[in-house]
């Protein structure tokens, strides 16, 4: 836990400063405030629009009585995503892009559900019925 909170607290803040300070002394201090706030509006509309699909399937699911399934690792992925998009700086970002396009969510999915498996074989994750 004092690993994650380590890289939470620091690690993130430091490398997005860093990052920002690189970018900033490249291309200028005007166009990285217009990218990060172009990739704010775009995460914003992003996340709405698969929010919503994600929504759509969920509901679509159970009205026709099946499991959720890949809807809620969608709707996971999407709230991540948002979440990821509101932290100032580029690299999270661009990981929240990346949680809110459909194909790299794809892409995602499979190491998302061996984790799982993994922590419930551990016992970590334990789903009651």
């Amino acid at each position: 836990m004092m690993k994650w909170l380590f890289i939470l607290f620091i690690v993130v803040p430091t490398s997005e400063l860093a990052v920002l300070l690189y970018t900033g002394s490249k291309i200028g201090v005007m166009p990285t405030i217009a990218i990060i706030l172009l990739t704010a509006a775009l995460g914003a509309w992003l996340a709405k629009s698969q929010g919503l699909k994600a929504w759509r399937e969920l509901q679509r699911r159970a009205s026709a009585g099946e499991p959720p399934g890949d809807a809620v690792l969608d709707g996971l992925f999407i709230l991540f995503g948002g979440i990821l998009l509101l932290l100032p700086g580029l690299i999270t970002d661009i990981l929240g892009l990346l949680f809110l396009l459909p194909p790299t969510r794809r892409a995602f999915k499979p190491v998302l559900y061996r984790q799982l498996r993994k922590r419930m074989k551990n016992g970590v994750v334990v789903i009651r019925g």
